[in-house]
Formats: C-alpha cells, sequence, structure tokens
C-alpha cells in the first residue's frame, strides 16, 4: 500500500461515515461506554485491514505483532482520542526491516482521519522499566492483540509482562501513587471544581483507571499471574464504580463532540448544556444545572475514594524496622475492628452488625484521624440496611455523635460517614444537601463540602496559622457548650435543599425533628436554633457601618448574650474562609474581629461612645497634639467637625501624617499619599470638597484596572475631605511596574484638580478592561433602609461587578445632590455588593427621593451592563 493507494480514499469515507453514524447513535441514545467500545471496534477494523494490505506476500513481517495499548488497549476510544498502536518486534533485526512498513501505517492511519499515537519496541526493549517513562509500562497493563505475530504476543503477555510487573512491582506502584499525588496536589485535592477538567482532576477518569490499575497489579502480586476478566471480584461488587465510569463516559463524549476536539473541561455552558440534554443520566429531556453537577460530584466522590483507599495500600519507598514493628494488630475493644498502621481494619470473620461498635469506630476517627481500610468501608456499606435498623436514638446517640463532632478529626470522620451513608441514618435531614452545587462563582464548593470544611475551620483554631487567627482562637475555649455549637455547624445550610426561601429558616425547621430525636431539651434546642437562625446576621451586619451605633445596636439584639456572640463570631469566621480559600482576606477578618469587640462592648454595656478600638482612650486627642506640639491649635482646627469614626479607625500616627499632608494643601491642592498592604493598596486623598470627587476618584481607579475593595469618605467643619480607597492590581500592574506609580498618582492628581477630564483618561484605557462575558447573571436589587441609621439614608446595591460601577453610582448620587457619607465596598465573586450611607442637604432622602434615585440607578447600571 502507498499513500496513493485508491482503498485509502475508500477506507477514509466508510471512516467518516461510520464516524457520523456513532456521533448521531450517541447523541440518540447518550450512552458514552457504548460509543467507546463501538469507535474501538471501527478502529480495530481499520488497523487491521490496513496491516494486512501492508503486509500482504512479504514473508518478512511474520515476527512482528500489532497491539491496541491504552484507552485503545482499554476499548475506550473516545471522539477526539489518540490511536495508541504498539507495533511489537522480535529483536532489532525485524524492527530495522519493519521500520518503512510501519512508517506508512502510521501516515495512513493519519490520512484516514486516525490520530495515531505509534510506540514501536523490541520484546527486549519491552522487559525493563524507565522511570522517566513509566506511561509505557502502564499502557502495556491495557494490551490487546490486534493483528501479526499472535504467538509472540502471548509470549509479551503471559511471559515478559508478568515476570516484569513482579520483578519491578514497588517501582511501578510506587511511581503511579507519587504521579496520583502530584496531579491530585495540582487541582488542590478536592473533586470541588467550579469546571472540572473529567479526566485530569480527582475523582476522573484518570483516577478510574488508576484504581483498575493498582487493583490489578494487587492481584498479580497476590496471585503470581493475571486475574481472569470474569474473576476480578473487586469490580464486580463496586457496581457504583462502574455506574461513575459510565457517567463520566458520556460526559466526556458529549464534551469531545462539543467542541471537536479532545477538550475534558466541563465549563460553565458546557454543564448547562450536558444538563439540558441530561447527559449520563437515566431520565432524559431537560435536567437542572446544580442537580447535573450534584450527579457529576457524587459519581467523583465514588471513584477519588476508591482510588484514594488503593494508594494508602501502597508501601512506602522504604519500610523502616520502626515502621515493621508497627504492623502488629490492636483490637478494638468491644467491635470486630482492628488497628494496624494507623488503618481500621475489619477481621474477615467479623460482622458489621452493631451500629453502637460502627459509632465508636468513627468516634476514633474523629479523635485520632485514622482511615479505614477498603475492607472495612465496604463491609459497612453493604451492612447499612442493618446497621438502620438497630440505629439508637436519644441521649446513646447524642454522646455518640458529640464525640465525633468534638474530635480534633471531625471533619474528616464525619466525610467517611458521608461518604458510606452513615451519617444519613443518624441524620437524615443532611441528605438534601448531598453534593448540592450553589450555582455561582463565588462558592468553590458544594453545599456538604462547605459544611465539612466549617467544621475543620473551627478545630484549626487550636494550632491558629496567623496572629489574625489568634484572636479568634481565643474565643474557642470560651465557647460553653462547643458540642452544641459544632451541631449548629452541621446543620446550618440544611435548609438550602429546599433550594427557595429563608434557608436559616428552612434549617431551624430541619433540625427540630433531630432536637426530638436526641431528646434536647428546651435550652440545648434554643441554643441551636439562634446560632442556626442568626448564623448570616454578622456578615450582613459587616456591609454595614460598623462604627454607627445603631449597627451594633441592632446586631446586639439578635446576637443576644454573649456566648452567643463568641459562637456567631467563631462560625462567621469559618463559614466565609469556607466559601472559597481567598474569601477571608485579613482585611474582613479585622472588620470581624472589630464588629465582635464593638457588640461585645455593647452587651455590657460600657461603650464609650467617643472611642471605638480598645487602645484609643480618653487622651487621644492629647497624645496626637504631643506629636505635633508646635502645630497643636492647627491640628485641633483639622479635627474640628470630622466624625468620631474617623478617630477610632486611625491610630494617632496616620493623624498626624494627614494633618501634615493638609498642611501642604497651600503648595499642593490634591494631597495623596500610596501604600500597599498585604493584598492590598491604599491611596489617601485629602483636599477641599467639591461636587463628583467620590465618583471621579472611582472612575480614575476603574480606569486604571483596579478594582476597589473598600473606601469611606470624611469631611471636617472646614471643608476638606479625606477620602481613603484600598483596592486590588487584578493585572499587577504597580507591582510589576514600579516606575507607573508616580505616572498612577499623577492620573489621579489630573483628574482630581479638573486638569483632565476623567472622561479623556476612561477612553484611553477603556481597551485594556473589557471584561469576559458574565458566567453568572447577576439581578440588579436596590434596598433603601431609613430606620438603621440615626442620620443617614441607608443603601444597599446588589448587582453585577463591572469596572466602572463605583463611578457610575456615585455620579448619578451626586446628579441628584446626595451626599455619600459613609461607602462600604465588597465584592463577592461576580457581585457587587455596595453599601452607602446617603444625606440630601444634611437630612435623610424622603420616598420620592429614594424612588428617583432608585430609577436612576438602576438605568445607570443597565447601560454599564450594555
Amino acid at each position: 500500500m502507498t499513500p496513493e493507494s485508491p482503498s485509502l480514499p475508500r477506507m477514509r469515507d466508510a471512516y467518516q461515515k461510520e464516524t457520523a453514524d456513532l456521533r448521531l447513535t450517541f447523541e440518540r441514545s447518550g450512552d458514552g461506554s457504548a460509543s467507546i467500545r463501538r469507535r474501538s471496534t471501527l478502529v480495530d477494523k481499520i488497523v487491521r485491514q490496513l496491516w494486512t494490505e501492508l503486509v500482504e506476500n512479504q514473508s518478512d513481517m511474520a515476527n512482528i505483532a500489532v497491539v491496541a495499548t491504552g484507552g485503545f488497549g482499554r476499548k475506550e476510544l473516545f471522539p477526539y482520542s489518540d490511536i495508541d498502536v504498539l507495533f511489537l518486534c522480535a529483536n532489532e533485526s525485524v524492527e530495522r526491516d519493519c521500520h518503512d512498513v510501519i512508517r506508512t501505517c502510521t501516515q495512513a492511519m493519519w490520512d484516514i482521519g486516525l490520530r495515531a499515537s505509534p510506540a514501536t519496541r523490541t520484546y527486549k526493549e519491552c522487559d525493563r522499566v524507565d522511570p522517566d517513562n513509566l506511561e509505557f509500562v502502564v499502557s502495556l497493563l491495557d494490551r490487546r492483540y490486534l493483528c501479526g505475530d499472535y504467538a509472540l504476543f502471548k509470549k509479551l503477555e503471559n511471559d515478559l509482562l508478568p515476570s516484569l510487573a513482579l520483578r519491578e512491582w514497588n517501582t511501578i506502584v510506587q511511581n503511579l501513587a507519587e504521579m496520583a499525588r502530584a496531579r491530585h496536589s495540582k487541582y488542590g485535592n478536592t473533586i470541588f471544581h467550579l469546571e472540572p477538567n473529567i479526566k485530569e482532576c480527582p475523582g476522573g477518569l484518570r483516577d478510574y483507571h488508576l484504581s483498575q490499575w493498582l487493583n490489578l497489579l494487587f492481584s498479580l502480586q497476590t496471585q503470581k499471574a493475571w486475574p481472569k476478566p470474569t474473576s476480578n471480584a473487586f469490580f464486580a461488587v463496586h457496581n457504583d464504580l462502574e455506574s461513575a465510569f459510565d457517567f463520566l463516559a458520556a460526559a466526556r463524549c458529549f464534551l469531545h463532540y462539543r467542541c471537536g476536539r479532545d477538550d475534558n473541561t466541563l465549563d460553565w455552558h458546557a454543564q448547562d448544556e450536558a444538563a439540558e440534554q441530561s447527559i449520563g443520566l437515566e431520565t432524559r429531556g431537560s435536567a437542572d444545572p446544580a442537580y447535573w453537577m450534584r450527579t457529576y460530584y457524587r459519581h467523583a466522590r465514588t471513584i477519588f475514594r476508591r482510588t484514594s483507599l488503593l494508594m494508602d495500600d501502597v508501601p512506602p519507598p522504604r519500610r523502616s524496622f520502626y515502621k515493621q514493628f508497627r504492623r502488629r494488630r490492636t483490637p478494638v475493644a468491644g467491635t470486630d475492628f482492628f488497628l494496624e498502621q494507623g488503618r481500621l481494619d475489619l477481621d474477615n470473620a467479623g460482622t458489621v452488625s452493631d451500629a453502637d461498635s460502627v459509632l465508636r469506630i468513627f468516634g476514633l476517627v474523629a479523635v485520632h484521624g485514622y482511615r479505614l481500610s477498603q475492607n472495612a468501608e465496604d463491609r459497612i456499606a453493604e451492612a447499612l440496611p442493618v446497621l438502620a435498623v438497630q440505629m439508637p436514638e436519644g441521649p446513646f446517640l447524642w454522646n455518640c455523635l458529640r464525640e465525633i463532632l468534638l474530635g480534633p478529626h471531625a471533619a474528616h470522620a464525619l466525610r467517611t460517614m458521608h461518604a458510606l451513608g452513615v451519617l444519613e441514618l443518624i441524620i437524615p435531614e443532611f441528605h438534601g444537601i448531598d453534593a448540592l452545587v450553589i450555582r455561582d462563582s463565588y462558592h468553590r464548593y458544594t453545599v456538604d463540602e462547605h459544611t465539612f470544611l466549617v467544621i475543620d475551620n473551627v478545630h484549626a483554631l487550636r494550632q491558629p496559622a496567623h496572629d489574625w487567627e489568634k484572636r479568634f482562637a481565643t474565643l474557642l475555649p470560651e465557647v460553653d457548650r462547643l458540642d452544641l455549637f459544632l451541631l449548629a455547624l452541621l446543620m446550618h445550610d440544611t435548609g438550602k435543599a429546599r433550594r427557595t426561601g429563608d434557608h436559616g429558616a428552612q434549617s431551624v425547621e430541619l433540625a427540630e425533628s433531630l432536637f426530638a430525636r436526641l431528646e434536647f431539651d428546651p435550652e440545648e434546642r434554643e441554643t441551636v436554633r439562634r446560632l442556626i437562625r442568626n448564623h448570616l446576621e454578622m456578615s450582613a451586619t459587616l456591609r454595614r457601618d460598623i462604627f454607627d451605633p445603631e449597627s451594633i445596636r441592632a446586631f446586639a439584639e439578635k446576637a443576644g448574650s454573649h456566648a452567643q456572640l463568641k459562637m456567631l463570631c467563631l462560625l462567621t469566621y469559618a463559614d466565609i474562609k469556607a466559601v472559597a480559600p481567598d474569601a477571608l482576606t485579613p482585611w474582613k477578618a479585622e472588620n470581624l474581629w472589630q464588629l465582635y469587640i464593638a457588640t461585645s462592648n455593647f452587651l455590657d454595656r460600657s461603650v464609650d461612645e467617643e472611642r471605638y478600638h480598645v487602645e484609643t482612650d480618653t487622651g487621644l486627642l492629647n497624645r496626637i497634639v504631643a506629636l505635633t506640639p508646635e502645630r497643636g491649635e492647627e491640628l485641633k482646627s483639622f479635627l474640628e467637625g470630622i466624625p468620631q469614626r474617623y478617630l477610632q479607625t486611625r491610630l494617632p500616627e496616620q493623624i498626624r501624617g494627614h494633618f501634615r499632608m493638609a498642611l501642604d494643601l497651600a503648595a499642593e491642592p490634591v494631597q495623596l499619599a500610596f501604600r500597599t498592604l498585604r493584598q492590598l493598596n491604599e491611596i489617601t486623598l485629602i483636599t477641599a470638597d467639591r461636587p463628583m470627587l467620590f465618583a471621579d476618584m472611582a472612575g480614575v481607579l476603574s480606569a486604571w484596572g483596579m478594582n476597589i475593595v473598600k473606601a469611606d469618605a470624611f469631611s471636617n467643619a472646614a471643608g476638606l475631605i479625606l477620602d481613603t480607597f484600598q483596592f486590588t492590581d487584578p493585572f499587577q500592574t504597580l507591582e510589576l511596574n514600579p516606575t507607573e506609580v508616580d505616572r498612577f498618582l499623577k492620573s489621579i492628581r489630573d483628574i482630581v484638580s479638573k486638569r483632565v477630564p476623567i472622561e479623556t483618561l476612561l477612553r484611553a484605557r477603556s481597551h485594556g478592561n473589557r471584561r469576559t462575558n458574565a458566567k453568572v447573571h447577576v439581578e440588579t436589587r436596590l434596598a433603601f433602609d431609613n430606620a438603621s441609621s440615626t442620620h443617614s439614608t441607608l443603601l444597599q446595591v446588589v448587582a453585577q461587578d463591572t469596572p466602572g460601577l463605583l463611578r457610575e453610582l456615585a455620579r448619578t448620587f451626586a446628579e441628584h445632590a446626595c451626599n455619600i457619607e459613609v461607602a462600604l465596598i465588597d465584592t463577592e465573586g461576580e457581585v457587587a455588593i455596595d453599601v452607602f450611607y446617603l444625606t440630601s442637604v444634611g437630612k435623610k432622602l424622603h420616598e420620592a427621593q429614594q424612588q428617583q434615585l432608585s430609577v436612576s440607578l438602576t438605568l445607570a447600571i443597565e447601560n454599564l451592563r450594555h
């Protein structure tokens, strides 16, 4: 056969026709497993036909075998997968003689439309393991005869490979485990990704195949021969693993056809389309995207747990005498379980029919961090019907659950119980949030995983890693009923299963039946109820002016007592931190702590209305004056009329610095101070007040691509404005280009002094601020409140976070003659949550003003989007 052979066009046409039929069949049936097997059969036929035509009447082709390996060898050819083919030569002479034929065959495969990934090896070359190319040896674990010298293939399969695998067993399995751990680490060791790669992420197809390889190698080590396919008990029993594969196979076929290439990433739009077509689901029609991803996470969790258990059985590279000594078994009293090398296993003659002993085992897991063996997990899962009948209630069950919750490894124990179905036997109300997805770009995890992370975060405070964590850690030993607190954490989001309404109230409702089963007394019930009911109150108050006594008073009324306040503070800390890896910034943690201190003082009825910080005392003004004794009177004039909040939130040294900036206004009417904090940059502006000042500052920062996360504004009796903006630099413009700082500050001076119109800067830099299509549509919401503050109208704006949003809001306020007393800026994912305290002519906004402002703001936000 030559590239011009007339058979090639016929084979290419036949392949394209069969490929089109395969796609139609998949789109009709949704059966990914059948589709990849059928494509494998099709490619088998083509490769055999090609090889037959090539070697026809060539006697020197007798000592070469064509072998399918990897995914092709498993009969798992996805629509755009490579075709892994091994040309196995008996010796170097055959390899040399067959070189041109092999090259012609490979080229013909590409000409037909097959992405060939060939390998040529002599029989001898297959008898070694190259640590730098472990993939080749692993691919041989999935070998399959195609054509050629069958005797040579059988010799490879029956003689060489078993001998090689047994001889290099430790090297192979240890490298497999090491590569898997590196891959898992790359993806954060979690299955919970907003846009997962279903092949490479933990719990993906790569893990499924790893579990097959490890199980095969473990069986080979035990039996000293390849296990027969029909006797592979591991996969015969674990139908959940095969169901997970079927789902992922359908999803990967869908992605390949959707993208027209080997693309395995489930992005947001792909998730919507997969759900709409019910890809991988037994029922056809359209499914909710959150439900579809929930199914994905459940299957990924099944694969990930199986793979992790098998990886735990891989021996370490070196086994010390001490570790060998530790291999002795230690029975767990009162159960059929035993402990060996940190693993809890079950004796072959033992039974899992006693719910009490199973709960005791999970208590040990929570206290010591032990892991269950694969055998133990399987037998517990199989015994669920028996355990359900025997599950205790009342004080005994509470004591067992309490021991688990209080253990330092509580989240690990709860995850294991949840994965095996035991947690739902104890708390059926938890089942509703199993793998439940929150479809936004802010929540990183499913609701159940978020809950376990909240509990993890609380227990982690026993060993705080940062100074700001040490503050919250001081509250942990002061919680009187830590057990009730942790139970509230476990139940606080269960109401999200109902999808609509106040999930806090619904979580309380679900907890009521648990209270009855645990036989809680009224005081215990109310403690947990109040925590669940109010678990969002502290976060909500953080979006208000936490220096406004009215905000503190309103929150203190809901907290009610010091005991509840401490628990709410810890809950809020752990809850925010568990939303996403970077959700709890040092700035948010600082604000949370300040809110706790202020509310604690209010509850003590010892709030000093002239000061906020503990370190601030009645001599604050005198200490500031002492820093600049030669300018004492001018300093008092600078401070005259400035809000108390300014004195409460600034150190004396900062106030002195601002005062010195004010003294330089005669030489330069726009004074700026720039500094870099940890993750933030901060710029302070002191100048004479004028209309649109706040809007212009927001505009220039937006034009430079900065993301404002916090802002406040103060004015004194002399009409000086002191504005502070804290912002992130997403493009690292200032960090990577230090010389740009001067240009940045000059740009601000030019805009504030009106030497350059803000519109000129916005036009010049608009090309750099283009935003990609938002993944989540955020509905604009405006809420006015005339009751929370004694002096201002509070306005909360929830909208899509868009470049220039803050400027448009401030510009609209100025057009309606509204003065911004306080601005609290926050961004969560793609959602802007901004709170403004507004006055008009020194008074609150009346209803008509609010309505007019609402119309204008809505129009401004919509225009900004489009």
